[in-house]
């Protein structure tokens, strides 16, 4: 099998599931540019131009893939060729918004596209399609948020892979050095554990802890700092890492041990809530009554977790509001949080995917406040 994707049979089935979807949804297919729907449904990577390139599936009839000329030899790494699927290649003095519109039957047709599509794409093929489309979003939802076996499985090992780079996190936190120095050292780590390529690197020490999405900076490490360390990479073929874990260089004072105890608890319940049928803002308010219970509700101040796969961030949302149900499939982050403004924060964080009868964790380092010994 090619590494940076699945089987043939895998995109085959995901053509046919999202043309019986979008026929169920009244429209006459699918016009998907290059991102993520791209990737998920055709296993392409292909880059979005000024010239376009796109898949048209069509409701009723077969898929086609409508692209320039000089960049056929994109599609050399997608099972394109092998699904035997139609090329609508085109020259600079053809209008390649009129192929589409000829792919789907013709004018009018009412399509949905994917949410990436330019602007400078949208427009022109609304125009040929004589209708202005709607997103594809809605009808890809449930698809990109059930994980098939496969696609667990490239979660699992992504999961392992950054496990192994938090077991080396404590060798890179030595006061003194900065935050950069220590994100410099987990992003080769990330890479030397197996990822293709580095997500992002968050590395916030002291005060920084407290700003969720810091990043990293030139503040050096000092011994007391408790730092968060939230990481990610993508593991081929395209799915992601991301976990957080929290580490202390030297002993925590006892209020930092307290406070950290009662988050340890809170994504404990979190995770310990999740199965079919509890719904995304359910795992939400297990973590935060835990932490309200405590008095520290006022200082989580995101919500508990984001989907995973393709994207590091995807649906389903684990939030206040979202009252969708969780099926069995869907993969998603755990991640509260405690963050006090120009002190220190700290948060936890695993990827879960649920199962028939609850959840299995891809991320299996120990969630205690890891502490950092000093000479």
């Amino acid at each position: 099998m090619n590494s940076h994707r699945f089987d043939a049979a895998v995109y085959a089935q995901r053509l046919a599931a999202a043309a019986r979807l979008a026929a169920q949804a009244g429209l006459a297919g699918l016009v998907i540019t290059p991102g993520y729907d791209l990737r998920y449904l055709l296993g392409s990577r292909a880059d979005t131009f000024e010239r376009l390139t796109a898949l048209v599936l069509p409701a009723v009839g077969d898929p086609t893939v409508v692209l320039p000329r000089l960049e056929l030899a994109s599609l050399k790494d997608s099972p394109a060729v092998e699904l035997g699927l139609s090329m609508r290649d085109w020259v600079d003095s053809d209008n390649p918004y009129d192929l589409v519109a000829a792919a789907l039957g013709g004018a009018p047709a009412a399509a949905a596209v994917a949410d990436s599509m330019p602007a400078l794409h949208l427009l022109p093929l609304a125009s040929a399609l004589g209708v202005m489309p709607v997103l594809a979003t809605d009808v890809l939802r449930k698809l990109r948020m059930l994980k098939e076996e496969a696609e667990i499985d490239a979660l699992r090992k992504a999961g392992a892979a950054i496990d192994r780079v938090h077991a080396r996190v404590p060798e890179f936190l030595v006061p003194g050095r900065t935050e950069a120095d220590v994100a410099a050292d987990i992003s080769k780590a990330i890479v030397t554990e197996g990822h293709s390529e580095v997500a992002f690197v968050i590395v916030g020490s002291g005060p920084h802890g407290a700003d969720p999405h810091h990043g990293y900076s030139d503040r050096e490490l000092a011994v007391g700092d408790i730092v968060v360390v939230d990481i990610g990479g993508t593991y081929e073929p395209g799915y992601h890492s991301d976990s957080t874990r929290t580490y202390s260089i030297g002993e925590p004072n006892a209020e930092v041990v307290r406070q950290y105890s009662i988050l340890q608890r809170a994504q404990q319940a979190a995770f310990d809530c999740v199965r079919p049928g509890v719904t995304a803002e359910q795992v939400d308010a297990a973590a935060r009554e835990v932490l309200a219970e405590a008095g520290l509700a006022d200082y989580f101040v995101h919500r508990t977790g984001h989907g995973i796969g393709l994207s590091v961030h995807e649906e389903p949302y684990i939030v206040a509001g979202n009252s969708l149900p969780l099926e069995a499939g869907m993969a998603f982050s755990i991640e509260p949080g405690i963050y006090f403004p120009g002190q220190w924060g700290a948060r936890v964080e695993d990827i879960v995917v649920v199962t028939d009868d609850g959840a299995i964790s891809v991320n299996n380092r120990p969630h205690e406040l890891i502490v950092v010994p000093v000479d």
